[in-house]
């Protein structure tokens, strides 16, 4: 009776151990107003403190409305002229997402019988139904418009997607992952490969993130070193203007970040038709008043920018390292299995640093494509990483994950088995060097003493070089 009234009603379960449906469409339902109220609040706040709050509270939340959509991807109009507006804060964007995949892993994690239009689909539901009425009350006049068909469409399919995801989290845990890897021929099969390759193209797209992290941070130290040029040049609209765009780059910081990676690449990112800002060159026209965009660099040849090439080989390190071990049987064993991993053959070795590096490309094109998008019509209708950042990536880390887990590989199984050509050529070149110097010491004791050998029978320096080796050094020989 206790644990009963601790529990919410709605979520009390039914005289059959039944979740009741309602609870779980509440639960969606919840879910996306806490997500409104997390994009809402800064709005509202800047509205409240800004000395030129003229628009009505209406206004306010249609504004924290269309944050919502675009963080979903959804495609809203801008301005009089119905300019498109497509680039999604990815910050807001990993939140939304973040919250709908626990929420239905919690849903489908409880036990009991439920109802066919309970679970992750009543949480989808109840989502959905808040994405309607955000995308009608947004519909209205103002500097921001709703697309209400489309907007809904893709804020059905993400939240399709997600809430499918936590629900798959939670059910198939502990049952055996297909992998493509599987049906390859034994000679180029990493065997339990999955995991590993899973892990190193982890770490290799967290190692292109820093890199890009990295460039902006390094962009923003030398804007305010320089006295800040284009960047002072925002902050004079006043408290409210500067917490606001400030909040804004904070949303957008993950696009940044992003376009950095894509600069480091190589195939850099655009800021408009007819531009490029690559580590090669820049060049730029007019860029719209934003704080981020002041930490481009300034038109011209990259000159010294060329070095920041060098953080994607340095970001294929890890993966190579990871690869390298498992290949040598340095990996965790398969439940079940009794016996220790076996290590894998160069080929599949090989095959699982290329499953990683395009995997780590195929992640790099979705994220870039998504950091991107359309600011305005004509001159604006894209900006972001161009279409080769994700082929870039991919042999980026291609280029040093596949040496380098070969040769992690050998270095971890070369003490255990020398059996490598390596150690065999290594092992004839000793022995040549050691009978090189034996035959070199034999002709100088001859040189230096010719009148000492007796006749009638063979001196001391008549014997085999070899045979007047060291012990030290004949151990050494006959090894």
């Amino acid at each position: 009776m206790t644990q009963l009234m601790g529990r919410p009603i709605l979520e009390s379960p039914g005289g059959l151990g039944v979740r009741p449906a309602l609870a779980d469409l509440l639960a969606g339902v919840r879910t996306a107003l806490v997500g409104l109220a997390v994009v809402g609040a800064p709005v509202l706040g800047c509205w409240v403190v800004s000395p030129y709050a003229d628009d009505g509270a209406a206004a306010v939340t249609r504004l924290a409305g269309v944050l919502w959509l675009l963080a979903h991807g959804a495609p809203v109009l801008r301005g009089p002229a119905d300019a498109p507006l497509t680039v999604t804060p990815l910050l807001l964007g990993v939140l939304a997402v973040v919250r709908l995949h626990r929420a239905a892993a919690g849903v489908a994690a409880r036990r009991g019988l439920r109802s066919r239009w309970g679970g992750p689909v009543a949480v989808w539901a109840g989502y959905c139904a808040v994405a309607v009425g955000v995308a009608l009350h947004c519909a209205g006049a103002g500097p921001f418009r709703s697309r209400v068909l489309l907007d809904v469409l893709v804020v059905a399919l993400v939240a399709g997607l997600a809430t499918a995801a936590g629900a798959r989290s939670v059910t198939a845990l502990g049952l055996p992952a297909d992998s493509p890897l599987d049906r390859l021929p034994p000679r180029c099969r990493p065997a339990d490969g999955a995991p590993v390759v899973r892990a190193a193209a982890l770490a290799g797209g967290a190692g292109l993130v820093a890199a890009g992290g990295l460039l902006v941070a390094c962009s923003a130290v030398l804007d305010a070193v320089a006295g800040g040029g284009r960047g002072t040049a925002l902050l004079g609209g006043g408290p409210a203007a500067v917490l606001g765009l400030l909040l804004l780059a904070l949303a957008v910081l993950p696009n940044a970040v992003l376009w950095g990676a894509a600069y480091a690449l190589g195939p850099g990112f655009a800021v408009g038709a007819g531009t490029v800002v690559a580590p090669a060159g820049t060049a730029l026209g007019p860029v719209p008043e934003f704080p981020l965009f002041a930490l481009l660099p300034a038109d011209g040849p990259g000159g010294w920018r060329l070095v920041v090439s060098a953080l994607p080989l340095l970001a294929g390190v890890v993966p190579a390292v990871l690869l390298g071990r498992a290949a040598a049987g340095r990996r965790p064993a398969v439940a079940g299995a009794g016996e220790r991993p076996r290590p894998w053959p160069a080929a599949a070795t090989a095959v699982a640093a290329l499953a990683a590096a395009l995997t780590v490309g195929a992640g790099a094109a979705v994220l870039g494509w998504l950091s991107g998008g359309a600011l305005a019509g004509e001159r604006l209708a894209w900006v972001g990483p161009v279409p080769w950042t994700g082929p870039a990536a991919a042999g980026w880390i291609a280029l040093v994950a596949v040496p380098g887990a070969l040769l992690v590989r050998y270095r971890v199984l070369g003490p255990a088995h020398g059996v490598g050509v390596s150690a065999r050529l290594a092992r004839r070149a000793r022995r040549g060097a050691l009978r090189l110097r034996a035959r070199t010491y034999a002709l100088v004791l001859r040189l230096s003493a010719p009148g000492t050998r007796k006749a009638g029978g063979p001196g001391p320096d008549d014997r085999d070089p070899v045979d007047r080796v060291d012990p030290v050094d004949r151990v050494d020989l006959d090894a």
